[in-house]
């Protein structure tokens, strides 16, 4: 008896191991959850990227559903969202907001130069202290703000055509409904924000 415990002890460790792997490795990367989601959006006041005598508030955007967006001009896969950010910002679909994380601001004004300036105000987080505030670990991250000042949505990674199709713009139009005088008593879910 005690022979055939010795070889079913391996077998059944290597079968809890081979499912936390499988439970792992199907799990996706994007769908981190986030503290944040449904707590009021940690203030700032920064300074303009462009006007560094100038600075904006969180608070200035109290009564509009907006987006944050963290980027850097050292950042690749920022590069990625770029185009369609730009493009968002010509059909004028949602004020997007740049929240230029740990980078020097005069790289971060050469690189919108050159690549298109799809920010409404981008502001100068240089220490990252901001970005630390946010549960930023990453760049690019985009955080989906409501009339409230409320953060109901963070989508970690780039923003795709279909990220932005499936999950940002039908919460952006269901955010935009929403009487800023009623407290959601829970976050609105859109199907596609997972």
């Amino acid at each position: 008896m005690s022979k055939n415990i010795r070889y079913l002890v391996p077998l059944i460790i290597f079968i809890v191991v081979a499912a936390f792997l499988y439970r792992g490795l199907s799990l996706n990367p994007r769908e981190v959850p986030s503290p944040f989601i449904n707590k009021p959006a940690p203030d700032f006041t920064l300074q303009k990227l462009e006007n560094m005598g100038e600075q904006f508030s969180n608070k200035d955007m109290l009564g509009k559903v907006w987006l944050l967006n963290v980027w850097a001009s050292w950042c690749v896969a920022c590069r990625q969202e770029h185009p369609l950010l730009v493009q968002m910002r010509r059909r004028g679909e949602i004020p997007i907001y740049g929240l230029n994380y740990k980078d020097a601001p005069s790289q971060a004004r050469q690189w919108l130069k050159q690549h298109g300036d799809p920010y409404e105000i981008s502001v100068v987080d240089f220490q990252g202290n901001v970005g630390i505030d946010y549960g930023v670990y990453g760049v690019p991250e985009t955080f989906i703000i409501d009339k409230r000042g409320i953060i109901r949505h963070k989508v970690i990674g780039p923003i795709s055509t279909n990220i932005l199709n499936e999950c940002v713009m039908p919460l952006v139009k269901v955010l935009e409904q929403e009487d800023p005088q009623v407290t959601p008593t829970e976050y609105q879910r859109v199907e596609g924000c997972a």
